[in-house]
């Protein structure tokens, strides 16, 4: 009794339901394992019953964070702050004149109070703060003193009540951007291709965004891990990325001859990928172009471009700093630094700042290319709104970082050391899912203001027209897995989601940017509620979109929800192809991946899939007695076009029938899983001039584009 308490009490559950019918119980050492990661001994009874005195010992006149919505009633941790308690609220430095501090005292009982831009309350004689007559958008500090003379700080958090929103209905690409070769690609895509497809699609088809993969900066290795969703960094972009040619300093350059060379190699490389069946090697591909870089870093800077660095790196601030030492750091003592000399494992040690100075050079090189990459995220959002985008760039944020990373050895307070994020058992997976990325500390958060959660955020939207949250459900809880053990032995923690949110809208409403959360799977009831008040889309999937609550057939276009990105399919899934046609479970069965036998599966996937072109003919989608793999593909985004969906998301490569998963999820080295480029239905690799003059493409975008846009046929230039 006393650790369930002692759990609850800092967020751990101790059960679950897997389904509504069904509670599962936590077994006592995972707990125990989770609180002490929380830095909560429960190792023994006595331990238990300390640390529960402890706890609810510990009385505060306010939580370490804060949140006001605008438009909204205030929180019950001011309202019911003890009367006469004087109020001090110190606004967030806003990059002018610091703005001075507001004080008012609490009302008595029978008063009422608000602050102004919040929900009415009831007429009564409540001092006010002076001046805010508008919802003082930010994150600020409070004080507060009680007529007892007991005080408490707290951050503040003071959120627009919804993120910005969408245009009515627009359509747009979705694509792992290393997938996207062009002509002058250096063996995958790069940013000059984003920004180029991102031209092309909203000025010819009328698109309005364009979705990739996360671009995260990865943990350097031999191999490097392929998985964009295993970065180092979530906060910096990798300089992997970059199009070289572009760079100013790039026809500066005084050694042409080495890097012409690194030209050809680079060449070389994408030659193999396009026509000799060779996989997108990554670490090849940074070794041409971290050469080229470092040429180009030699180019002294024009002082425009001193003065634009200058303020990229005081905007930056530390967070740049530890990033880039950790990745000169790396280059010395290789990339775990778990396994570095003990002084470097610190940040703040005075060995660090020793191994700065030694290192400065390197810093500053991985300081200018992260400026660089910065730079040119820029400049495909800004094509993307020059071509006539509603939206733009939507980037996706990674749920979590690898352990060993920049990340975890820069924020060490913030994680949650010997825990790993996953799921838990469930109908897909009978084992739960460990996806070996340690958590954040909730308790870290709260106690910081979010301070590494607001950094994060700001630094992907400074050049996004939206944001992509893998697995939107972390915003609320997360299922740990203690070190050593398997998934199922894990358990939810649990985080505050209205700080999380206030924090998410308000630095979305900073930077003017449309929220996605992927919100597929086991979701916990009330989420998606509270994700839409916020007014954070949710993603729906056409294949999973059935009545689960009725006969559990497909649903019908109308009934689907109107906040929403709706697709076809994702990166972890079936092209729309395979999906049809059935060679995804064909593919799973030749790498030993399923768990019935092949017919039995067969089986059921040509039910599923027969459902759907059935009611796809019943709506006159499909033409009749058409079974034509290419027509069904249409008939299939028709569909989503009928649903109210604002965002109707096609995924690239099924707009010329690559029939290949990006990703296989079970699969290691089993599968070229983030490695392949998009292809045709014989596998051959396309690249983005193939692609934007295909036919099949203009075919299927045919049912999709606003009756304004017009499409121009291969060859021709649009009007």
């Amino acid at each position: 009794m006393g650790l369930s308490r002692l759990a609850a009490l800092h967020g751990v559950a101790t059960s679950y339901s897997p389904s509504p019918d069904v509670t599962v119980s936590v077994p006592d050492d995972t707990v125990i394992a989770v609180l002490a990661a929380l830095g909560v001994d429960a190792g023994t009874p006595e331990d238990v019953r300390r640390s529960l005195v402890a706890a609810e010992s510990r009385s505060r006149l306010l939580p370490p964070t804060v949140v006001v919505w605008a438009g909204e009633p205030l929180p019950p941790a001011l309202t019911a702050l003890p009367p006469g308690s004087t109020v001090t609220v110190e606004p967030e430095p806003a990059g002018g004149p610091p703005a001075p501090a507001t004080s008012w005292k609490v009302p008595d009982a029978d008063s009422a109070w608000k602050l102004p831009g919040a929900a009415e309350a009831a007429p009564g004689p409540a001092e006010l703060p002076p001046g805010w007559t508008q919802p003082p958008y930010g994150v600020h500090r409070v004080h507060v003193r009680a007529p007892d003379h007991h005080e408490a700080t707290a951050t503040l958090v003071v959120a627009p009540a919804r993120v910005p929103q969408p245009p009515e209905r627009t359509h747009g690409f979705l694509v792992q951007l290393y997938s996207l070769l062009s002509a002058r690609s250096w063996g995958m895509g790069d940013l000059g291709d984003l920004a180029d497809l991102a031209a092309w699609a909203g000025r010819t088809l009328g698109s309005g965004f364009i979705q990739v993969n996360p671009l995260h900066a990865a943990v350097p290795g031999k191999p490097t891990d392929p998985s964009p969703y295993r970065p180092s960094s979530r906060r910096f972009p990798d300089p992997v990325h970059l199009h070289v040619e572009s760079v100013p300093e790039y026809g500066h350059v005084h050694d042409r001859a080495t890097l012409d060379d690194l030209r050809q190699d680079a060449a070389a490389l994408s030659e193999a990928v396009l026509n000799k069946g060779a996989l997108i090697d990554r670490d090849a591909v940074w070794e041409l172009k971290r050469q080229a870089l470092e040429l180009i870093a030699r180019v002294p800077l024009t002082p425009g471009r001193r003065a634009a660095y200058c303020d990229f790196l005081a905007e930056q601030g530390q967070a740049l700093e530890d990033h880039a030492l950790w990745c000169a750091l790396a280059e010395v003592h290789g990339p775990d630094w778990h396994s570095w000399p003990e002084p470097l494992r610190d940040p703040r040690s005075p060995g660090t700042a020793r191994a700065r100075s030694q290192l400065l050079d390197r810093v500053d090189l991985h300081c200018r290319l992260a400026w660089l990459t910065a730079t040119q995220l820029a400049d495909a959002q800004r094509a993307a709104e020059d071509a006539g985008m509603e939206v733009g760039i939507v980037h996706d944020l990674a749920v979590g970082v690898h352990p060993a990373g920049a990340d975890t050895w820069a924020q060490q307070g913030t994680f949650a050391h010997g825990m790993s994020v996953g799921a838990p058992p469930d109908a897909f997976n009978a084992r739960g899912q460990d996806w070996g990325l340690p958590p954040w500390r909730p308790d870290a958060l709260a106690a910081t203001g979010y301070a590494a959660f607001r950094g994060l955020l700001r630094g992907l939207l400074a050049h996004a027209g939206a944001l992509r949250i893998d697995h939107v459900m972390g915003l609320f809880r997360l299922w740990w897995v203690p070190e050593g053990r398997p998934p199922t032995d894990g358990t939810y923690v649990t985080y505050d989601a209205e700080a999380m949110l206030a924090v998410l809208v308000l630095e979305a409403h900073r930077a003017g940017s449309v929220v996605v959360g992927e919100d597929l799977g086991t979701v916990e009831p009330g989420v998606r509620e509270a994700l839409a008040r916020r007014g954070v889309l949710g993603t729906s999937v056409l294949w999973f979109e059935r009545d689960w609550d009725g006969d559990g057939r497909p649903l019908a276009p109308e009934k689907w929800r109107q906040d929403c990105l709706a697709t076809a399919t994702t990166h972890d899934l079936p092209s729309t192809a395979a999906r049809l046609t059935g060679d995804h479970v064909t593919l799973r069965h030749r790498l030993g991946l399923l768990t019935r036998p092949l017919e039995e599966e067969l089986t059921e996937d040509v039910t599923g899939t027969a459902e759907w072109l059935a009611l796809l003919a019943r709506l006159r989608m499909l033409p009749e007695g058409d079974g034509n793999e290419e027509a069904a593909v249409r008939a299939v985004h028709r569909f989503l076009r009928a649903t109210p969906a604002r965002m109707t998301g096609v995924w690239l490569p099924d707009t010329v029938g690559d029939r290949r998963p990006q990703n296989l999820p079970g699969t290691w080295d089993q599968y070229p899983n983030w490695r392949l480029p998009i292809a045709d239905p014989e596998g051959h690799p396309v690249t983005l001039e193939e692609i934007a003059a295909s036919p099949r493409l203009h075919g299927l975008m045919e049912v999709l584009r606003p009756p304004k846009a017009r499409t121009a046929p291969p060859g021709e230039r649009p009007a």
